[in-house]
């Protein structure tokens, strides 16, 4: 009988449909773009303009409500999409959809609301 680890090369799925736990790992975050191909646009030279825009407009201010701390160091501040794009280029490209948030904010009280939020329309 074969190897259970030699099953897993021979196995695909449609891009999109992957759950992430699959795609984690080393080089996870290489495989996770290749499937999700939205993911390229935030490497284009089209998306660091319009980050860089999104910092200027805000002042590089936080805009999450009760933070509102100005950052001087850019690598620390997120443009962060206020409604989920899900690929959608309408929205991932429209500067009203964007907001400076610093990566604290982002990565903690953002990412819990939005985590939260989808939890409710299972």
């Amino acid at each position: 009988m074969g190897r259970l680890k030699a099953i897993g090369s021979r196995l695909t799925a449609a891009p999109g449909l992957l759950p992430p736990s699959v795609l984690t790992g080393e080089n996870g975050e290489r495989k996770r773009d290749a499937v999700v191909s939205w993911r390229q646009w935030y490497k284009t030279s089209r998306w660091q303009k319009l980050r860089w825009s999104v910092l200027v407009r805000d002042q590089f201010r936080c805009q999450m409500k009760g933070c509102g701390k100005i950052e001087t160091n850019t690598s620390l501040l997120v443009a962060d999409h206020k409604r989920q794009h899900h690929g959608d280029p309408v929205l991932f490209w429209d500067i009203n959809n964007l907001q400076c948030l610093c990566k604290a904010c982002h990565d903690g009280a953002k990412q819990r609301a939005e985590r939260q939020r989808a939890g409710r329309h299972r």
